[in-house]
């Protein structure tokens, strides 16, 4: 059932002001559920609590004509019945046909001058139940009033949706409403939640009208489609949003930045002429000059260089602006809730944003390129790759949020080439000494002849150590001397980068005018909002039933009449539209949000734990059966067929695994009921990047630090299912699968994300939506105009976050800092792919996404903290990785404690323990061997041979060699630890060329303030001389008036203060703080303070 305004249910009445309010009378029972706070509001002056009236006519659902449902799109305030008090502002309905194709491309209002600031989209829908030439009479029923609401006489002005008048032998009668019968005619009902969002969208775009916002749309045609609303923001709100928001903007003082001189002036100079085809070609004003930049403020807008009203505040800021203002206008009539947010999340609109500066194709001459045009040709394509990215663009077009990320990004791109660099030296040094590596040579010297023992049971037979050679040779690539002063390297460069990234973000700061701006008042979540007011209806109930128990008693009494029963229910749906006293959620509702939080993460480390011993299962079983294998090929390839094909599947599960945790997290926040949106991300943040760290590097940190360490040893292996034996390292060491194990899982991971999930995906969307479009549009007529700039900005993919962006850096991050000390090439691996991941993004951020919000950022948030305790975890990895994992440390213990040489001569030997074969247990030992009768098998181990008392017991050199590794650890921590303090402590946090700068700014600035107030005080001194002068040579003034006493403090001029304003020209003080907006005041006020205007100083 919906309801339907008639024109005999409806009249109007004056407000006080002066604005007529067309009164949907409603005929409400003391047991009808339809006195809720949208239909009484409507039926009530809200003047009462601080809102203007607004005449809406929307209970209203007209049988469906072919002209009718054309103007369903336009909202009701569109009607001359509908005028919004007391500015009597209309949304203007642009006709398809006579939309002329301004100069803007569908940027600027139908009149070619208002740019639309920022666009709001709603689905109008025709529904099968809207009738065709039913009459109203055929399906309206009239509930007549029980008097609760008084009838009152008046005219009805609401016109009809033909623009024709009531006629005048219907006398209104006001105590009725009229309401639609679903089962009239045979046809379905309307749906309800249709209509609801109607009177949702109308109260809401009155608001906004009301916050001096300028509203367009078109006249649709179609009979479904989305629809556009088109906001924009004259000069007078933009100055107050400016004003309230504290946005800074650049004065009229400017000064010239401080040159270097000598040495470093001409070093300067000749960095520049070579970086200069590096440089984009983007206009760049004023390259050496800065302007003083200042909050705005409406009292000094004489300050700024106020050239253009249109052009003062940029399209990025209006939009910004425009946002503020759709984020904290109320709609408590008919939904109690407050901003946009809410009303999309709700689904009263599908979707809001700001529009592009047109297309991104250049179509013309060059110069005339408009930004979005500019950042695609300069930065948005691969063949810029070598360029630098424009910042400073990237932050005017974008928002600095978003500026920011792509300056962290170019900074970290940056220091990756050094990185790279060194780490190819040490991946060449390895390569240069592989050939003189005594280790290496001694394995594959077959004249040594190491017999090893079997590396399964039973069916595996002894081999000889030479049979490794290639595997050895592969680890001394990445296992070397270098690789040492590699990771230190890498943990003082990490440290490097964000000392270097803090200053650069200072310095970002200080040129994009950050510096001293406070946090922006962030309103209630959409969630928060609803959950929190199902809180507060609860105790509401609460509170009613208690009530409830003390009525009988009353009604009993007679003490309580039905008028006055009706009346407390009035005031009780009143009092709905007030915000309760409950303010917000506490801990006890937020409990059952933490309890599934904490389970659920353990379940996904679980999880995660799960696929990783899974993947172990399979490499124990793969190799006990290619050991079992008759071909020799594929004995000897065991090891490296087994790690690659483990390494894929774990790249798999992880990639898998990563969307899986990416959905997850981000319903665990939500369960979490966070209040602002800077809370939700900053948790969605944490549990993301928890869940996909232990994804990306549980297997890494299982090779690096498990795997082999509980094995066993011949004779008493550790068994898993009591079939098969728990796998162990290489002879040459668990570093080379770790090694393999990092790059595959790098590469692959950047290689798939980068070319399908961000590429091949979107692109296969694009292209669903094109197919799609497409069909749509061969449904319509013909004579469709071309589309407009806001049809093909909600084409495009909505914006959701840098999370994204800055997870899959964090993680990369991981990989190059964390465990280096593997594989010295992850660095160069990084550095290609953030130089295809830098122009990947700005392609999408330019020509696949809408205009996201110019949100402003002082930093990169909570992802700096990531980073900086990614660095010094990286210090302690890295030294366990080149304790424990490398046998750096005993070659250093058998070079200087047992070689008698002092050489690594006999370092293989010392390594391998002995073992009798006659102490396999049962059915463990080879049946058939062919390499003959062995005695003795050898194992790599630190182990008391079997002829010793203590045999198969740890020898002394294993805890010689334990103990340095642990000292080892303690002194390359500290050692980095120190560095790195040192390194922070040499690098100041801001550059000297700031604090100068800053310095000089704010002397400037106090001196143009106190030029302003000099020069007041002398315009007003002036202003009292002149006037005291005049009245001297006056006539005599009457006894009962008389001047004020001038001070030097005096803030009223003195002049003529007679009735009829004086004789004498009133002069004007053209002082900053002179109001430069005035209220509206009534004629009447006008007259009677006439008299006493003056000018506030």
């Amino acid at each position: 059932m919906a309801l339907r305004r008639s024109p005999s249910s409806t009249c109007a009445e004056s407000w006080p002001n002066g604005a007529g309010y067309s009164r949907v009378a409603t005929a409400l029972s003391e047991s009808s559920s339809i006195h809720s706070d949208a239909f009484y509001h409507l039926t009530k002056d809200a003047s009462s609590i601080g809102m203007d009236p607004v005449t809406y006519t929307i209970l209203e659902s007209e049988p469906f004509t072919g002209e009718s449902w054309a103007e369903e799109s336009q909202s009701p305030i569109q009607h001359k019945s509908m005028q919004i008090s007391p500015s009597e502002d209309k949304i203007p309905v642009v006709e398809t046909a006579s939309s002329p194709q301004t100069s803007g491309e569908g940027l600027y209002f139908c009149d070619g001058r208002r740019k639309v600031d920022y666009v709001l989209v709603f689905h109008q829908r025709r529904h099968s139940s809207i009738r065709h030439g039913t009459s109203a009479s055929q399906d309206r029923l009239s509930i007549v009033s029980n008097g609760n609401f008084p009838p009152t006489v008046g005219s009805d002005v609401a016109a009809g949706r033909g623009g024709g008048g009531i006629p005048g032998g219907e006398a209104a009668n006001v105590g009725e409403v009229c309401m639609e019968l679903g089962g009239a005619g045979g046809s379905e009902p309307t749906e309800p939640a249709y209509h609801e969002m109607r009177l949702i969208r109308q109260e809401f775009e009155a608001n906004l009208l009301e916050a001096g916002l300028e509203i367009e749309r078109d006249r649709e045609l179609k009979t479904h489609g989305p629809s556009f609303t088109r906001l924009h923001a004259p000069w007078p709100v933009l100055c107050r949003e400016a004003e309230f928001l504290k946005i800074k903007v650049p004065t009229k003082t400017s000064y010239e930045l401080k040159e270097e001189s000598g040495f470093g002036s001409s070093m300067s100079t000749m960095w520049r002429k070579l970086n200069q085809p590096f440089q984009p070609k983007v206009h760049q004003d004023h390259e050496r000059t800065k302007f003083l930049s200042h909050c705005f403020s409406r009292d000094k807008l004489h300050l700024y260089n106020i050239t253009s009203k249109d052009t003062f505040f940029d399209n990025a800021t209006r939009g910004r602006i425009v946002y503020e203002i759709l984020r904290r206008t109320p709609c408590v009539r008919t939904c109690q809730t407050i901003g946009i947010s809410t009303l999309i999340a709700k689904g009263v609109y599908d979707a809001a944003f700001p529009l592009h500066d047109g297309d991104y194709k250049v179509i013309g001459h060059l110069e005339e390129r408009n930004d979005r045009q500019v950042l695609h040709e300069e930065w948005a394509r691969y063949s810029a790759f070598y360029k630098y990215q424009p910042i400073d663009l990237v932050r005017k077009y974008f928002g600095e949020k978003i500026g920011l990320y792509f300056a962290w990004l170019g900074v970290y791109t940056q220091l990756l080439v050094p990185a790279s660099i060194v780490g190819i030296i040490v991946f060449g040094y390895g390569v240069a000494t592989v050939d003189t590596n005594i280790p290496s040579l001694e394995m594959c010297d077959e004249r040594l002849n190491f017999t090893m023992c079997p590396l399964c049971d039973g069916a595996c037979d002894y081999w000889h150590l030479s049979t490794a050679c290639g595997t050895a040779r592969a680890s001394h690539l990445f296992d070397n001397p270098a690789t040492v002063f590699f990771a230190i390297f890498m943990s003082l460069w990490a440290v490097l980068f964000l000392e270097h990234w803090k200053r650069r973000q200072i310095s970002l700061s200080f040129s994009w005018d950050l510096t001293g701006i406070e946090e922006d008042e962030e309103h209630p979540r959409p969630k928060y909002e609803t959950i929190l007011l199902q809180k507060r209806q609860r105790e509401q109930k609460k509170k009613k039933k208690k009530k409830k128990k003390d009525e009988p008693e009353k009604q009993e009494d007679g003490t309580v009449t039905g008028k006055d029963r009706w009346r407390q229910k009035l005031l009780s749906a009143m009092a709905a539209g007030i915000p309760s006293a409950i303010e917000k959620l506490t801990w006890k509702d937020r409990l059952p949000g933490y309890f599934i939080n904490v389970s659920s993460i353990l379940f996904m480390f679980g999880l995660t734990f799960s696929a990783v011993f899974g993947v172990i299962v399979y490499r124990i079983t793969v190799s006990a059966l290619m050991a079992m294998s008759p071909d020799p090929d594929i004995k000897s390839n065991v090891r490296v067929t087994v790690t690659a094909t483990a390494v894929i599947i774990n790249l798999v599960v992880i990639l898998i695994l990563d969307e899986i945790y990416g959905a997850v997290a981000l319903w665990l926040t939500e369960l979490e009921i966070p209040k602002t949106e800077t809370n939700f991300e900053e948790r969605l943040i944490l549990k993301a990047f928890l869940l996909k760290f232990m994804n990306a590097y549980a297997p890494i940190f299982y090779v690096a630090f498990f795997k082999g360490r509980f094995a066993g040893r011949p004779g008493n292996y550790v068994y898993v299912f009591n079939d098969y034996r728990m796998e162990e390292c290489a002879p040459g060491g668990c570093l080379i699968e770790l090694c393999i194990q990092l790059s595959i899982i790098m590469l692959g991971k950047q290689l798939i994300q980068n070319n399908i999930f961000e590429i091949g995906i979107p692109k296969l969307k694009k292209l669903v939506r094109a197919l799609r479009d497409k069909e749509s549009a061969q449904k319509e007529s013909e004579g469709e105009r071309p589309p407009q700039q806001w049809n093909l900005d909600y084409a495009l993919a909505p914006f959701e976050g840098l999370t994204p962006e800055y997870m899959e850096m964090i993680i990369q991050f991981g990989f190059v800092s964390l465990f280096v000390a593997s594989f010295p090439l992850a660095p160069l691996f990084a550095l290609l792919n953030n130089v295809i991941e830098i122009r990947l993004d700005a392609k999408k951020f330019v020509t696949e996404l809408r205009r996201p919000i110019a949100a402003r950022a002082k930093d990169i948030g909570i992802w700096y903290n990531i980073l900086s305790g990614m660095g010094k975890f990286s210090v302690i990895i890295n030294a366990f990785v080149i304790s424990f994992t490398s046998d750096f440390i005993p070659r250093l213990v058998y070079q200087y404690m047992y070689s008698q040489t002092g050489t690594m001569h006999g370092f293989i030997d010392h390594t391998l323990s002995f073992f009798n074969v006659s102490n396999f247990k049962p059915g463990t030992a080879p049946q058939n061997s062919e390499l003959g009768d062995i005695t003795v098998c050898r194992y790599k181990d630190y182990r008391e041979p079997p002829w010793s008392p203590e045999a198969y017991q740890f020898s002394k050199h294993y805890w010689s060699v334990l103990a340095a590794r642990l000292g080892f650890v303690i002194l390359f921590q500290n050692l980095v630890m120190f560095l790195s303090l040192v390194v922070a402590w040499v690098i100041p946090d801001v550059p000297k060329t700031i604090v100068e700068q800053l310095k000089r700014e704010k002397k400037l600035l106090v001196d143009v303030f106190l030029q302003e107030e000099k020069e007041k005080f002398q315009l007003i001194q002036s202003l009292f001389a002149k006037d005291g002068t005049l009245q001297s040579s006056s006539q005599m003034l009457p006894p009962n008036q008389g001047l004020p006493l001038l001070g030097r403090f005096s803030t009223l001029p003195s002049g003529p203060t007679s009735g009829d304003g004086g004789a004498w020209p009133r002069t004007r003080c053209r002082a900053a703080s002179f109001s430069q907006f005035t209220r509206k005041i009534s004629s009447s006020s006008r007259n009677e303070n006439e008299n006493s205007r003056h000018t506030a100083v």
